[in-house]
């Protein structure tokens, strides 16, 4: 983060501004908006700074820029057309630590002017630290058509009705819940939108009364590892949890838009070291969502296919613990498309068959023979550390020698590294790779070189957010 973000209260500060053009007139204008005391100082003024002028809204000084105009000044701003003329205010601002920001030069600058969505008190400032003005500006104009004009009014009934809801709930997270129930729900922006504002606030005191003290929880899956494949619902309830109890393979870019004040805490397995039991992880399940919490359970890829989900959904119903469950893409499904692989074809494969490498140790035994069938594709999970045994059952019961063979690490991530081969080198073919690995047998990963369209080092290029797929 090149910048922090900060909001400035300007009320009845003075703040100078150098230039007299357009251009800092419409600086001029942001800063009257914030309730600044502004000073201009130029050779000479456009007119509507004039006629600010005239009317008393701000000083002007005709002629060349001091230092000593930086007297008390609380903020600065250099917005001449003379390259020269801004280096000297943004160094003597600098030298006596005033914020300074120098128009189309952020090297000269200490702050930068964001573009701004006005809907007081609710601003939205974004910034491309001068890097991409116009894309800023065409985010800001998406996001003007995104927030509805009424959000503003919205707020500050919110703001005039906070200390109600602070005198009749104690718990600061349950009076969380109170707030994103109301604004969950919609009900009271449409009152609001009609006009309606004696509605709005009734309904806000009705809903005071309201049980919210009942947690609950969503179990989650988080994908294979590119946080751009969590589904929408997924994003929003980690960002409307209390509690997140994530896995292992769930990565950091993902528990990165997890709502930043939330408990985080691993429950991460893996072979031959279990962090954290699966009873206590069922436990703390029931025990965070029986304090009133709202509680995300993440994990990698889909929760039903080899996530356990069901073994934790089970311990919720036997406590009367209300859920949800967001399914996640699979690493089967993810992994294999993001190395070219289909996991169907019809001249190669008519049916997919998933399996796990790790079972019970009392578990019954994979049926060899239906899993060495031709004309299907067999994806193994967590299946390296078996690759061995995977191998020699399925010579055995016929499979053969030449069948192609993909092992698929850290797949759908920028360290995605995929190894092609023959079942007769399966157990060599994962020497040396680490991590989450996806094994898939059959002739469809034939396709792979043909298909194989990510590239893991320059996968920011592929990125589509569905919010800037128009601006690309």
């Amino acid at each position: 983060m090149d910048y922090l973000p900060i909001f400035t209260k300007l009320e009845n500060r003075p703040c100078l501004v150098i230039g007299g053009g357009e251009i800092a007139l419409r600086k001029v204008h942001l800063l009257l908006k914030a309730g600044a005391n502004v000073t201009v100082c130029s050779l000479a003024f456009h007119a509507k700074l004039q006629e600010k002028a005239d009317v008393g809204q701000i000083k002007i000084i005709q002629g060349s820029f001091s230092e000593s105009l930086l007297d008390d000044k609380w903020l600065v701003i250099a917005a001449t057309n003379q390259k020269d003329v801004n280096k000297q205010v943004a160094e003597s601002a600098n030298s006596r630590q005033q914020m300074v920001n120098v128009v189309d030069d952020p090297t000269l600058s200490s702050f930068i002017m964001p573009s701004i969505v006005d809907r007081s008190p609710i601003i939205v400032a974004i910034s491309s630290g001068g890097k991409a003005p116009v894309l800023a500006r065409l985010i800001r104009e998406r996001l003007e058509a995104l927030l509805p004009m009424h959000i503003g009014r919205l707020a500050t009934i919110s703001g005039e009705f906070r200390h109600h809801v602070k005198k009749a709930i104690k718990s600061v997270s349950l009076r969380r819940r109170y707030w994103e129930k109301l604004f969950g729900n919609g009900q009271l922006g449409r009152l609001l939108q009609k006009g309606q504002t004696q509605d709005a606030i009734a309904l806000m005191e009705r809903s005071l009364t309201e049980e919210v003290t009942k947690g609950d929880v969503a179990l989650v899956g988080a994908g294979p590892g590119d946080p751009s494949l969590l589904t929408l619902k997924a994003l929003q309830l980690m960002q409307q949890a209390d509690v997140v109890l994530y896995d292992r393979l769930v990565s950091s870019e993902i528990l990165d838009l997890v709502r930043r004040d939330a408990d985080l805490i691993s429950v991460g397995k893996e072979a031959g070291n279990h962090e954290v039991a699966q009873s206590r992880t069922n436990q703390m399940l029931v025990e965070f969502a029986q304090q009133g919490k709202k509680v995300v359970r993440l994990k990698g890829g889909d929760s039903f296919i080899f996530g356990r989900g069901g073994e934790e959904l089970e311990e919720l119903v036997e406590s009367n613990v209300d859920f949800q469950v967001v399914p996640g893409i699979t690493a089967a499904s993810g992994c294999s498309a993001y190395a070219g692989i289909p996991l169907t074809h019809r001249d190669y494969a008519q049916s997919v068959t998933f399996v796990t490498g790790h079972r019970k140790q009392d578990g019954k035994e994979l049926n060899w023979q239906a899993l060495a069938s031709k004309n299907q594709t067999l994806v193994v999970y967590m299946g390296l550390i078996q690759a061995e045994e995977i191998q020699a059952q399925l010579l055995q019961y016929g499979r053969g020698e030449d069948t192609p063979v993909a092992l698929i690490n850290k797949g759908t991530t920028s360290d995605q590294h995929v190894v092609i081969g023959k079942l007769s080198e399966l157990t060599q073919l994962g020497g040396g790779l680490k991590g989450p690995t996806l094994m898939i047998i059959g002739e469809v990963v034939s396709l792979a070189d043909k298909l194989a369209w990510y590239n893991p080092e320059h996968s920011h290029k592929l990125t589509r957010d569905p919010f800037l797929v128009n601006l690309a």
